[in-house]
C-alpha cells in the first residue's frame, strides 16, 4: 500500500504537497505558507522504516535538490512543525544524515517570530518570508488554539538539542509556564487562549480537534525527557483525572466515550481526532501508580473499543469523522456532513499502542478490517483516496490523497504487525503526524538500532 500511495504520488504529484488521486494531478493547499513537498517530508520515515530504499532515495534526493524554504505565504505554525519539522527531524535521528537536520533548523528558525506576543504564546499563522502573524480567522476574537501551541514541545526540545540553541526549549517551556499560571475551569483546559492577556476566550473544551495533541504531548514529553521532565507528568496526570471526571461517559448501550464541554454543557459526541486518546491513556497507564495502571489500561480499552465500534458500525467498515451518542444512536454519525472519512489515522494509532502493551490479538485484527477496507474502498486507480460518506457501500471519493495517509495511518499499519523491537516504546516517541523522535537515553546515538 506505501509504495503504491508513494509511486503514484511520485508519477503524477511530485513537489506538490499531496497527490489528487482522481485527477492524476497536485495539489498544494493553503496550509504550508508556499512549502512545498508535504507528502515526501511525511512520507521519509516510513519509507526508510518499511526498507522501500529506493523509494527512500528518491524522496531523499528531492529534498536535497528541490525542497526550497525561501518561501513568503501564510503557514499554519502547527501544520508546519508537526509535518516538515517532524519528519526532518525523525529522518534525521533514523539515518544520522546531515541534510535533514540542517533544514529541520533552517525551518525551526523560520517559526520563531511567531512567539513575538505580549504572552509568548505564538499566534496561528506566520509568513515564512517576512515572519509576519497572526491568528486563524475563525479563532473566536484572534485567540490561539490549545492543539497547536501545545504540541511544539517534542520538536523544539530536539531543535535547541540539535543547534546548541536554548531558544527553542525556552519558547516552549514559557508556554508552560503560561498554562499553570492560568485558572482551569474544573481543571480542564479550554481550548482557546488570547496570546495578548494569556486568559482563555471561551470555555469549550475538546480531547478531539483544537485540543487533542496537547493532553499527548504532557505524556509523551515526559516519557522522552528518560522520565525526568516530572512537571509534564503532573500537568498530564491532573488533565486526565479532570477529563475523567467531567468528560468520559458510559452510553446506555454500553460504549465508553468522552464528550466534548462548552460552558459546563456536555455535548455527547466524539470526533475520529479524540480517537487517538485511547493510545495516550494505554502508553501513560504503563507509568502509572500500580494501582491505577490497570484502571487506566481498561479505560484505554473501552475507548479503543469505542472507536472500533463507530468502524464496525459502517457499511464500509472506516469510521466517520465525528459520531455521535444522542437520540438513541450510538458511536454512528447523525450528520451528513460528519459522514466522511479522509484517511485518518487516529483509530488504528490506538490499536497499534493497544497491542504493543496487551499483546490483545483483537487488535491486529481489527487492524487488519481496516487494510481490507482501505484497499476495497479508498484505494482508486491512482493512490488512494477518502471518501464522502462512510455509510454507503459505493462511495464518492473525495480526489485527496492526505500526506498523513502516508505518515500516519500506513506506518501504524504496519507496525501494529511489525516486532515489537521496530521502534521500540522505549527508545521512541512519536509526534502527533507518527514521525519517531529518540528518547533520550544518554547513550542514545542516531540510527543505533531502530
Amino acid at each position: 500500500m506505501m509504495k503504491f500511495a508513494w509511486d503514484n504520488y511520485k508519477q503524477y504529484a511530485l513537489g506538490k504537497n499531496e497527490l489528487r488521486p482522481l485527477t492524476k494531478n497536485g495539489h498544494i493547499g493553503n496550509m504550508f505558507g508556499g512549502l512545498r513537498g508535504a507528502t515526501v517530508v511525511d512520507a521519509l520515515d516510513t519509507l526508510y522504516i518499511m526498507e522501500l530504499e529506493e523509494e527512500f532515495q528518491e524522496a531523499k534526493k528531492w529534498v536535497e535538490k528541490s525542497f526550497d524554504l525561501n518561501v513568503n505565504g501564510e503557514a499554519s505554525l502547527f501544520e508546519v512543525n508537526i509535518r516538515y519539522i517532524g519528519g526532518l527531524l525523525a529522518t534525521y535521528y533514523l539515518t544520522g544524515e546531515e541534510v535533514f537536520k540542517s533544514k529541520a533548523l533552517e525551518l525551526g528558525e523560520k517559526l520563531l517570530p511567531a512567539f513575538n506576543t505580549p504572552t509568548g504564546i505564538p499566534r496561528g499563522v506566520i509568513n515564512l518570508g517576512s515572519g509576519m502573524s497572526w491568528s486563524w480567522g475563525w479563532a473566536s476574537a484572534g485567540s490561539s488554539i490549545l492543539a497547536e501551541f501545545g504540541t511544539l514541545h517534542l520538536e523544539f526540545l530536539h531543535l535547541s538539542e540539535l543547534s546548541g540553541n536554548p531558544v527553542f526549549a525556552e519558547k516552549v517551556m514559557n508556554i508552560r509556564k503560561v498554562l499553570n499560571r492560568v485558572e482551569k475551569p474544573q481543571g480542564l483546559y479550554p481550548n482557546f487562549l488570547s496570546p495578548v492577556t494569556g486568559n482563555w476566550v471561551q470555555h469549550h473544551v475538546s480531547i478531539g480537534g483544537l485540543g487533542d495533541s496537547f493532553y499527548e504531548y504532557l505524556i509523551k514529553s515526559w516519557l522522552m525527557s528518560d522520565k525526568k521532565d516530572s512537571e509534564a507528568k503532573r500537568m498530564y496526570d491532573d488533565a486526565l483525572e479532570a477529563i475523567e471526571k467531567h468528560l468520559v461517559k458510559k452510553s446506555a448501550g454500553g460504549l465508553t466515550y468522552i464528550a466534548e464541554w462548552r460552558g459546563g454543557i456536555l455535548d455527547h459526541k466524539m470526533g475520529h481526532l479524540a480517537c487517538f486518546s485511547g493510545g495516550m491513556i494505554a502508553l501513560g497507564a504503563e507509568h502509572a501508580g500500580e494501582d491505577r495502571k490497570q484502571h487506566y489500561l481498561d479505560l484505554a480499552g473501552e475507548i479503543t473499543n469505542t472507536c472500533h465500534e463507530s468502524y464496525a458500525r459502517s457499511d464500509t467498515k472506516l469510521g466517520p469523522e465525528a459520531f455521535r451518542f444522542d437520540a438513541g444512536t450510538e458511536a454512528m454519525a447523525t450528520r451528513l456532513s460528519e459522514r466522511y472519512y479522509i484517511l485518518r489515522p487516529e483509530v488504528v494509532e490506538s490499536y497499534m499502542y493497544m497491542w504493543r502493551l496487551t499483546h490483545n490479538p483483537k487488535y491486529r485484527q481489527w487492524g487488519w478490517e481496516v487494510v481490507k477496507a482501505l484497499e476495497k474502498h479508498c484505494r482508486v486507480e491512482a493512490g488512494f483516496s477518502g471518501i464522502r460518506d462512510v455509510y454507503t457501500t459505493t462511495p464518492t471519493h473525495d480526489n485527496m490523497q492526505q500526506s498523513f495517509f502516508l505518515a500516519e495511518t500506513l506506518k501504524y499499519l504496519y507496525l501494529l504487525f511489525c516486532e515489537d523491537d521496530v521502534l521500540s516504546l522505549d527508545d521512541w516517541v512519536f509526534n502527533t503526524e507518527a514521525h519517531p523522535l529518540p528518547v533520550n537515553h544518554t547513550n542514545f546515538k542516531a540510527s543505533a538500532r531502530w
